[in-house]
Formats: C-alpha cells, sequence, structure tokens
C-alpha cells in the first residue's frame, strides 16, 4: 500500500466520523522568528473513532491500526524537523483521547511553510491535489501580518450525509496569532483581539471552513516599534 494512501485514508476517516477541534497558533517575534503549536482534538468522538480503528476495513477501503498511524506521524515528524530553520520541535500523540499536538521553533515563516509543505508532500507523494492551490498562507511584511488557512488543513469533502456535516459542524478551528507588540487593526472583522492587544483570534466551524478556507483569511496591521 502507497504511503499516500494510508495518510489520505486516514484524514478522510477522521474528518468524515468526528466531532474535530483544531488549534493553529502561531507567536511572531519581531526578527520573524516564532513558535508554532497545531493541535487536533478528536477527544469527542474517540468511542466511534475506536470503534472505526477495530475494523479492518470500511466501504473497501483498508483502515490503519495505531502502529501504523504512529508510523506515519514518526515519519513526518522525521521530515520536518530535519527541515532548514526548524527546532524544538515536540509531537504529542494521546491515542486513548485522540488528540495529537505539534509544536516547533521557526527562524522565518518562510523556512515554517516550507518545512510544513515538505512534510506533506512527503506523505501524499502521487497526490499533489491534495496541497491545494493556497500555497503561501503566512505572509510578514513590515507592520502588517497575513495569514489564512492552507487548503490542506481542512479539504473540501463532499458528498457527506447528515450525520457527517453536523459532526463538522460541531467542530471548530481556532486561530491564533500573538505578537511582541500591539495590534493596531485587522481586516478580518470576525477577528477578536485579545485584552492586552497583542493577540489576534478567528474562529470557523470546521464545515463551514472546509467549504470556504478564506473565512479565517486575515490582514493583522501592527502599531509602530517604540523608540
Amino acid at each position: 500500500m502507497k504511503k499516500a494512501y494510508l495518510f489520505l485514508t486516514l484524514i478522510t476517516l477522521f474528518i468524515m466520523s468526528s466531532c474535530i477541534e483544531i488549534l493553529d497558533d502561531i507567536t511572531i517575534n519581531e526578527d520573524g522568528s516564532g513558535t508554532f503549536k497545531y493541535n487536533i482534538n478528536l477527544s469527542s468522538s474517540k468511542v466511534k473513532i475506536s470503534s472505526l480503528l477495530a475494523l479492518d476495513s470500511l466501504d473497501g477501503k483498508k483502515i490503519p491500526n495505531r502502529a501504523e498511524i504512529q508510523s506515519r506521524i514518526d515519519h513526518f515528524i522525521t521530515v520536518f524537523e530535519g527541515k532548514e530553520g526548524i527546532k524544538n520541535v515536540h509531537m504529542g500523540a494521546d491515542f486513548g483521547n485522540y488528540i495529537f499536538r505539534l509544536q516547533c521553533d521557526f527562524k522565518s515563516v518562510k523556512l515554517l511553510q516550507e518545512a510544513i509543505k515538505s512534510a506533506v508532500k512527503s506523505e501524499v507523494k502521487g497526490n499533489d491535489d491534495f496541497l491545494g492551490d493556497n500555497v503561501d498562507w503566512l505572509t510578514r511584511k513590515e507592520g502588517s501580518f497575513e495569514r489564512s488557512v492552507p487548503e490542506f488543513s481542512i479539504k473540501k469533502v463532499d458528498r457527506l450525509n447528515e450525520e457527517e456535516i453536523n459532526l463538522l459542524k460541531q467542530g471548530n478551528y481556532i486561530s491564533i496569532t500573538r505578537f511582541d507588540r500591539l495590534v493596531k487593526d485587522f481586516s478580518n472583522k470576525s477577528a477578536i483581539m485579545a485584552k492586552n492587544k497583542m493577540a489576534v483570534m478567528l474562529k470557523s466551524n470546521a464545515y463551514s471552513l472546509s467549504q470556504n478556507p478564506s473565512l479565517l483569511e486575515n490582514t493583522i496591521y501592527l502599531s509602530p516599534l517604540k523608540p
């Protein structure tokens, strides 16, 4: 079996059968470096997922077991942490509650994106369409920061039944951007600024975002640095 087939089957299984909570949290320092955190929480559907993983196949497609899932996670991390500008990589996998956490420090958002794309490509070899057209989802400029959601984070899903759509509607994708100086304004009026005015949060239910990734697009304008 190709690695890409296993990886895509796993993602489809989780997204279509689970109430999913995703936290996408990035901290940007003034020099462009920062910390990236990405958490996937499927704990509210852990009983259903455990039942599915106990099967050998579903609708004619092989279902990976926990050892195969862990193997793919290990491979992803090996590729990811070997990329330029990435360090202090930590990955936590709680198979009891199906909570997965990734954290790393990066030298620049450009290098972070390149590392993520390389790691994803290594898993979906032969399925490049999985990456979508949204190649760059983080852009740092003088006095501003643009971000969106990479298309491979929440793929558009078709042919869902009513139960599957309701599960996705119960799930959330939360995007948080933190800075080491004050935020002056932002373009997405659904965004919420932190009380200290140094972070911005956006939130969408997983189904709406799978249909329209632009919901979490945002340009954040920063206050000038104090002399």
